[in-house]
């Protein structure tokens, strides 16, 4: 339903740049994956934020290596991150992890409450993030 994939999306996420983006508003605009077994890449080319079109397009992928490294890279920022508006979706970029209990609700015994529980995040400093650059997550040996 809408409310869990709410919460989960706003605790469970590998984000190189979340915000209110729209890919349909141009025909050149795409969000493409390739996975060769040893890399799963997923690019974002060209999109444009829903609204604010005139701002200009956004290109910039996330690459999840076998390895456990994920990298973010960054071809095209056309305006400051700390410019995005976040009143229609929450602008964000790093890591976040979590996971749900269901246990049953004390007020009627046969539902369940769903709890979602944030045990890790890494949240990347938006200012930080232009054209051209790129931010690699390494795993540590363990």
């Amino acid at each position: 339903g809408d409310v869990i994939h709410r919460m989960l999306t706003a605790t469970q996420y590998i984000a190189p740049l979340m915000a209110n983006f729209n890919p349909s508003y141009s025909r050149n605009s795409t969000v493409q994956y390739l996975d060769n077994g040893t890399v799963f890449v997923v690019q974002w080319d060209k999109v444009y934020l829903q609204g604010k079109e005139d701002m200009g397009s956004f290109t910039f992928q996330a690459a999840l290596h076998s390895s456990g490294r994920i990298v973010f890279g960054y071809k095209e920022i056309p305006v400051p991150v700390l410019q995005i508006s976040a009143s229609q979706h929450p602008v964000k970029a790093g890591l976040s992890d979590a996971f749900m209990v269901l246990n049953p609700s004390p007020d009627v015994p046969e539902s369940r409450r769903r709890t979602i529980y944030e045990y890790h995040r890494v949240e990347l400093d938006t200012s930080r993030i232009t054209s051209q650059s790129a931010v690699e997550f390494t795993p540590l040996p363990s």
